[in-house]
């Protein structure tokens, strides 16, 4: 049931008296920024509305061209449009961007034009005016009149209202071949009948898209659109494109396709189109604050799936209602985790954060079970919901693991949707970055191999396991060290490989494939075979054996044998035998000396930078080696340091690219007092919470609080511990302590309590 109006109203004047719920602190603005600083990107978040792990993004569009990913930059002082399809804190030049609509009020331009630059369809906007919150975004758009445009969304499809002044020629155009970092190559449009259009958007990588088509996307956007106002004067525009040109980011923004595209041959009162480069457009009189809502389904599969799940999700034209139901669903889906304590800033930065976590893996298929299959043909899922996007490399070490607490059933949902899709395009594995169907092999590792392998020995089963096990092998035969036990020029590669085989071997071990633990923990060695005991650091080798040349930056020099990071940073990465990596390192006193100057050199305000670089995975799990180096005061020390120094509750609040939300999830975990140092074992750190109490929703109706006595910003060390009442010794707990339900009452003070957390057992 869709709530009303008057009940959100009702609610809307209750909420100014009571405390704020968790939903209040949502600012989906944190992050929503591309600019570069440092040599770093920041956040690349979108502020439009979504539904927890939807198919559909409504947000608005400022930037087409360069590494922008999300389609957003706050910065940018016009709009380009608001689109249906988003990708969430990516680089890569991004993707989706699909279905872009404008309102407009006099003469049509075809052509989308730039910032400060080429004139076209691109509208001024009030900055002041722009607000967002779970489920809904709002902006005036101003140039000669205003024109208020609201979004909210369903899972499968968004809704647009468009409140307009008086005029004759008031607007709502679409731009259909329009893609973030590319262009859709083909695009079909009909309309069926006198308020209903449908049709289609063809994304390959001949268009760009992900990687500018390195990551070869290979997708179809079908639609279902419906106009609350009866279509008496429409069209099409169609730009000539030449088959010769090129499709491509910087094909699609030069003078020369623009030019075509502002040339655009323009048919009023066509029934249906189909080309290259098209547009739609409908024009209504409109009265004072007359408002136009267009309301769109979508679907991978087919236009008669974009149309039932519109008919399912959005059968009225009660705006308020969709965005009422859109905020219910974030605030059953936020209920999750609740915190008492902290600062007001702390509470935006954690709600928001898990809000970034809860946007991907997103839905995949249709309402009845549809869903596009790797061979190209449409399957229907039995007994999981089909989700893609699985930023594998990110996701892996802190977003994953989080899901595996609060929504085991998203994660079960992914692996079923991987394995199918393994099965579908007749590869037999998994890659390590799928992107609707496309396996893009962006990045490095094995991470598929890691998240189902953490999940299996956390106890899940709801996903078929022999299919699973099956495809995890060829996987890791088709990536990783080989024969040689490294993998040439690459420290990245030989210990991201190594660590996934060790995990490979404890998801032999839990599923009753004894032959294979051996073997794989044997493979899980591999990060010897590139240490260097000349240098004492981790050094990459040729494909004979010999030692690349050491460069005079040393371990510090940005990408030797190393993806996104230098030696210092990617050497720590051995999570899986962190004995071992001390071993090597000359002994814990060294190792732990060598790790906090680490975070001693790191630049106050955590940017980019060749120390600790929090804007960047290959670190992510870091500031919790103090626990397995017998030194947990630092632990707690350094990762209350990262959150206040790395996360704000600002445009610019996240030090790096959110990465489909795993940027967000480090910060949940950490902030909660729990992160998972090695996924792949059972064992979550504790560490130093932000807030004074967190309550987390675990299967089975239970809960599972960490309750922080005498909290504050000064009172960050850990002094002694209880679990469920009695006195509790160690820096860790199980996994199942956590899901069992219980209490870990902590003790904070603002000196070190040097003896608490040492014990090993």
């Amino acid at each position: 049931m869709f709530t009303t109006k008057a009940q959100v109203q009702r609610t809307a004047s209750v909420s100014a008296v009571l405390p704020k719920a968790p939903i209040d602190y949502i600012n989906p603005f944190i992050g929503a920024t591309t600019r570069n600083i440092k040599g770093g990107s920041l956040g690349k978040t979108f502020p439009g509305a979504t539904t927890p792990f939807g198919m559909t993004q409504v947000s608005p569009n400022t930037i087409t061209g360069g590494d922008n990913g999300s389609g957003y930059s706050y910065e940018y002082k016009t709009m380009e449009g608001f689109a249906l399809t988003q990708m969430s804190g990516i680089g890569w030049y991004g993707d989706l961007g699909n279905f872009l609509v404008m309102p407009a009020v006099g003469a049509l331009r075809t052509n989308p034009g730039t910032e400060g630059g080429r004139d076209g369809y691109r509208m001024p906007y009030d900055k002041k005016s722009e607000t967002a919150s779970a489920g809904y975004y709002a902006v005036t758009l101003e140039e000669g009149v205003s024109i208020r445009a609201e979004l909210t969304a369903t899972p499968h499809c968004g809704m647009m209202r468009f409140t307009f002044p008086s005029s004759k020629r008031s607007r709502v155009q679409i731009d259909l071949a329009r893609r973030v970092g590319g262009t859709s190559v083909e695009q079909s449009v009909k309309v069926v009948d006198d308020s209903t259009i449908e049709g289609w958007m063809k994304c390959t990588p001949d268009g760009g898209g992900w990687g500018d088509g390195a990551g070869q996307p290979n997708y179809t956007v079908f639609f279902c659109a419906r106009f609350n106002k009866p279509l008496t004067r429409y069209g099409v525009w169609s730009a000539n494109i030449p088959d010769g040109w090129g499709r491509r980011r910087e094909d699609v923004t030069s003078d020369r396709y623009q030019d075509s595209v502002q040339n655009a041959h323009i048919t009023r009162m066509a029934k249906d189109a189909q080309g290259k480069h098209l547009g739609f457009f409908a024009e209504f009189p409109t009265v004072d604050n007359d408002p136009v809502i267009l309301k769109t389904g979508i679907s991978f599969v087919s236009v008669d799936g974009a149309q039932k799940n519109l008919e399912a999700e959005i059968p009225s034209w009660d705006f308020d209602a969709v965005h009422a139901q859109a905020r219910a669903l974030w605030a059953d889906a936020l209920n999750a985790i609740a915190v008492t304590g902290g600062s007001e800033t702390d509470k935006y930065c954690f709600y928001t954060a898990l809000y970034h976590a809860m946007i991907d893996p997103r839905i995949f298929g249709d309402v009845d079970g549809n869903y596009p299959g790797g061979d190209g043909q449409p399957h229907k899922a039995d007994g999981f919901v089909k989700r893609s996007v699985f930023s594998g490399w990110d996701v892996f070490r802190s977003e994953m693991p989080l899901l595996t607490i609060i929504r085991p059933d998203v994660v079960s949902d992914l692996i079923s949707s991987m394995t199918a899709l393994a099965d579908e395009n007749g590869t037999g594995y998994y890659d390590r970055w799928e992107f609707l169907n496309a396996y893009s092999g962006c990045m490095v590792g094995n991470p598929a191999i890691v998240v189902i392998a953490d999940a299996y020995v956390k106890g899940m089963r709801s996903f078929n396991i022999d299919k699973a096990y099956a495809a995890c092998l060829k996987t890791a035969a088709q990536f990783g060290n080989g024969d040689r036990g490294y993998s040439p020029g690459s420290i990245s590669e030989t210990l991201e490989y190594a660590y996934s085989d060790w995990c490979m071997a404890q998801l032999a071990a839990a599923s009753g494939h004894t032959d294979d633990v051996v073997r794989f923990l044997g493979r899980g060695e591999a990060f010897r075979n590139v240490w260097d005991s000349t240098h004492h650091w981790f050094r990459p080798r040729d494909k004979n054996g010999d030692w690349e040349p050491w460069p005079a930056g040393g371990r510090l020099t940005d990408g030797y044998g190393t993806v996104e990071s230098n030696p210092y940073q990617q050497g720590w990465f051995v999570p899986h035998e962190v004995n071992g990596m001390v071993a090597l390192m000359g002994g814990r006193r060294k190792a732990t000396a060598d790790l906090v100057s680490f975070f001693q050199n790191t630049p106050g305000p955590m940017l980019w930078n060749p120390y600790y670089n929090h804007a960047n995975e290959p670190v992510h799990h870091v500031a919790y080696l103090f626990n397995r180096l017998g030194a947990p005061w630092l632990t707690q020390e350094w990762t209350r340091a990262i959150c206040r120094r790395a996360y704000h509750n600002a445009v610019e609040g996240l030090v790096g690219n959110d990465d489909e939300g795993q940027m967000s999830a480090w910060y949940v975990l950490s902030a909660a007092g729990l992160y998972p140092l090695c996924p792949g074992s059972t064992r979550m750190e504790i560490t130093s919470p932000v807030f004074s109490s967190v309550t987390i929703q675990v299967e089975g109706g239970k809960t599972f609080r960490v309750v922080a006595r005498g909290n504050s910003a000064k009172n960050i060390f850990i002094q002694r511990a209880r679990l469920n009442g009695k006195p509790y010794k160690l820096c860790y707990l199980d996994f199942s302590d956590v899901m069992a339900g219980g209490t870990l009452e902590l003790t904070m003070g603002p000196q070190p309590a040097k003896q608490w957390g040492i014990a090993t057992e």
